[in-house]
């Protein structure tokens, strides 16, 4: 049974030991805000009392360093008139006029730095129950995944080697997507010494909903009847959220037990259980079982719908004998839902689970005071005020921002251009990731009608975004994807997020999709440290700036802060997804070029901007002139595009990124088996490397077809270069009169396609 735990005669000492002791993560100032709030109920708190206020007050659950800066900047950018959005553990968003699609992403960087496969395992696991829980199918995976060099020779003690996180990671998302058969259609990797000591995994994922059907993450009146269903309760996940919620050290190992185990095979029948009920209209709403397991999802959805709840922890069903209530309150334990029925339902309800033969089992009620009362074997042994249970601390700590001088070292061309462009796409970061995509099942639903390898059968080349066909009776279709580059915003926090929103919206155009809204997974380091929360308040600052300016809002998101060991935090890495809508997939495009003789066009402005560059890194030389965004030329050039596609003027499409024009023509080759001749005499006058390798933000290169190039001219009202055509089996690079490149396509496909698995096997 519970015991009572003496905070009322502790001194500032004791509340700190008993912080640590329980590990509840909580800091001197919030222990004697507890013992005020018992000192007013005249008792001393229960151990279960204490550790689900550990739970709701951590920072991965209340957001208490980083709710006033989303305030300001990221939360309320107005969405586009009369469409639906809702924002709660996911985001629903108009598709058509009888369905919304929805989306949530999230971090797992902890989870998966102790314990890899499990880790990004149970954090796939947990983005389908957020889809799930607003009723809807889960059609889509996306990981953005970011780890240290996979040549590094040494790691500090504690740390797992990058290769071994980056193998573990992958297989965990395999095995868990492929079994329950959704397929990973997207995301992104990336690696950097930042992330050595804390890798970071976001996980995404998207579905579809039809209006009508969807279900709210709230209580709607007394009397409900709290259903728990899915998997049994066990020890595994305890203390997951407070685990999250602090910096990683070397002994961070002994902490495996906060990694919650996945179960897919159990998660297909729990997905399908859950449809069909809020299909039925036998919910009143759901939530799944997260961060801080039962102490948080039954708190918030009762608090939601302005409501309280009384619980019977021993109707539990455990896997674990012997669980204090305590540990079956606050564990993470994977594959469970909590619903709120009507108790007219609650006998169709308990059927249908019955028949898809997973558990469901009644542990509460829903009552009308905002109060949360626990009772275990019929002995009271919680209650709290659900106010000031669940709003946790909310702080506006010292930040500082980071000064950027934009400056450039002096340094010389090279001799050899063609050996520059053949080892940056050899580089991890720019070379192809086929070993990752393969090893997902991206094609299972059969509706991923743009894949993420694109171009000729056996050569394919990366897309910029994923297309879904997400309803058979229609050609409206879904594009997704994500970017943000880590050498950006380490070195400028504010134009490196910046460029993450031009980058996923570039990516969205490339294909013909509008961008329609966004998600954000915030990774920063101790948000305790004024430098740290400086780069969350420059990057949100900077998020905000962009997508309010092209009336994109962001319908889902998380921060993960805490990312840093001993050694050092990650990068400032705002990962964004990004989602498009698509008037008729049957006029998308893709990145592989397509026909000899047709011509190859620049779309924007390059500028000498190398700070963050692949090239400079290469080189090792320093840069701080990061890539600036003007919104108004990224909405303007992003309509010419998309309008040009849907016209059917272009062949195909690549934004031009990492490595610069020269890497972009070379992967549009790559994948459509074809040369091309390029001249890049029209670009403003500037040294012949800028040209090449410059990141500016805002640019494509389009190939047109051939017949259609004169009416594509005077349809583009931006800034536009015709700088070749496609043709031969060699691309070819000049500037004027000057050869720069001259490469055969096979000696680019060999140079980018053999990294990772000369890395990996």
């Amino acid at each position: 049974m519970p015991c009572e735990i003496n905070l009322i005669d502790a001194d500032d000492l004791r509340l700190v030991k008993i912080s640590q002791e329980a590990q509840l993560g909580l800091s001197l100032y919030e222990m004697k805000r507890v013992k005020k709030y018992f000192f007013k109920k005249k008792r001393n708190p229960t151990d279960i009392e204490l550790q689900s206020l550990g739970q709701a007050w951590s920072e991965h659950c209340c957001y208490k360093c980083s709710k006033s800066i989303l305030k300001k900047f990221i939360f309320g950018i107005d969405a586009p008139q009369n469409i639906l959005v809702i924002k709660e553990d996911a985001g629903v968003v108009e598709f058509d006029e009888d369905h919304a699609y929805v989306v949530a992403l999230e971090s797992h960087n902890h989870p998966s730095a102790i314990e890899p496969y499990g880790g990004a395992a149970t954090g796939i696991g947990g983005i389908i129950r957020d889809v799930v829980c607003m009723g809807a199918q889960p059609i889509a995976l996306i990981d953005p995944l970011f780890f240290g060099p996979l040549d590094s020779s040494t790691v500090p003690r504690g740390v797992k080697h990058p290769r071994y996180l980056f193998s573990g990671v992958v297989a965990g998302i395999s095995d868990y997507g492929n079994r329950v058969g959704i397929p990973t259609v997207a995301g992104m990797v990336c690696f950097d010494e930042g992330y050595v000591g804390n890798c970071v995994v976001n996980v995404g994922c998207v579905g579809m909903v039809k209006k009508k059907h969807v279900v709210r993450s709230r209580v709607k009146k007394p009397g409900e009847l709290l259903v728990l269903v899915g998997g049994k309760t066990g020890r595994d996940g305890i203390h997951g959220v407070t685990f999250a919620s602090a910096e990683l050290t070397d002994s961070s190992e002994e902490l495996r037990g906060a990694v919650q185990l996945g179960d897919p095979i159990a998660k297909e029948p729990l997905i399908h259980a859950c449809v069909e009920v809020s299909e039925k209209g036998l919910l009143e709403g759901m939530k799944d079982l997260g961060g801080g397991g039962l102490s948080c999802v039954v708190g918030e959805m009762a608090l939601a719908g302005g409501h309280g709840a009384e619980i019977e922890l021993d109707r539990v069903p455990l896997k674990d004998a012997g669980m204090v209530p305590w540990e079956i309150w606050v564990s993470e334990s994977q594959e469970r839902m909590m619903l709120s029925v009507d108790p007219k339902n609650l006998k169709e309800v308990l059927k249908i689970f019955e028949d898809w033969d997973v558990p469901a089992t009644v542990i509460g009620k829903v009552i009308d005071e905002k109060i949360q009362r626990i009772f275990y074997a019929r002995e009271k042994i919680f209650e709290m005020d659900m106010e000031f249970l669940i709003k946790g601390p909310i702080y506006n700590k010292p930040f500082q921002i980071k000064t950027v001088e934009r400056k450039d070292a002096p340094f010389e061309e090279p001799e050899d251009y063609n050996e520059i462009l053949l080892r940056l796409l050899a580089s991890p970061n720019t070379a192809s990731k086929e070993w990752v995509i393969r090893q997902y099942d991206h094609e299972v639903r059969a509706s991923t009608v743009i894949k993420p390898l694109q171009g000729v059968l056996g050569k394919n080349t990366h897309g910029d975004a994923v297309v879904i066909k997400p309803l058979e009776d229609s050609y409206r279709g879904l594009a997704l994807t994500a970017g943000v580059n880590p050498s950006y915003t380490k070195i400028d926090p504010f134009w490196g997020s910046a460029s993450a929103i031009d980058e996923v919206c570039r990516n969205l155009a490339s294909v013909g999709a509008t961008p329609h809204s966004f998600a954000d997974c915030l990774n920063f380091g101790n948000p305790e440290k004024p430098d740290r929360l400086g780069e969350l308040h420059s990057s949100a600052e900077a998020l905000g700036y962009v997508a309010k300016a092209l009336g994109t809002p962001f319908v889902s998101g998380n921060v993960s802060l805490y990312n840093e060991a001993p050694h050092g935090s990650i990068p400032p890495t705002p990962t964004i997804v990004g989602i498009g809508i698509v008037s008729d997939i049957r006029q998308c495009v893709t990145v592989d070029a397509k026909n000899e003789g047709n011509p190859v066009y620049l779309i924007g402005e390059t500028k000498k901007e190398m700070g963050g560059s692949a090239y400079l890194k290469l080189l090792g030389i320093p840069s701080t002139t990061v890539p600036v965004v003007d919104p108004k030329a990224l909405q303007e050039r992003m309509g010419a595009l998309i309008s040009a596609i849907r016209n059917g003027f272009i062949a195909s499409c690549h934004d031009v990124s990492e490595g610069g024009i020269a890497v972009c023509m070379a992967e549009m080759l790559i994948g459509g088996d074809v040369g091309a001749r390029v001249d890049l005499g029209l670009i403003e006058n500037m040294r012949d490397d800028y040209k090449l390798f410059s990141e500016s933000n805002t640019r494509w290169i389009v190939e047109v077809k051939r017949d259609l190039a004169e009416e594509f001219e005077k349809a583009f009202e931006g800034i536009l270069f015709r700088i070749g055509e496609v043709g031969g089996n060699t691309l070819l690079i000049q500037n004027d009169d000057r050869t720069l490149i001259e490469l055969s396509v096979k000696e680019l496909r060999d140079a980018w396609s053999a990294t990772l698995y000369d890395y990996m096997g």
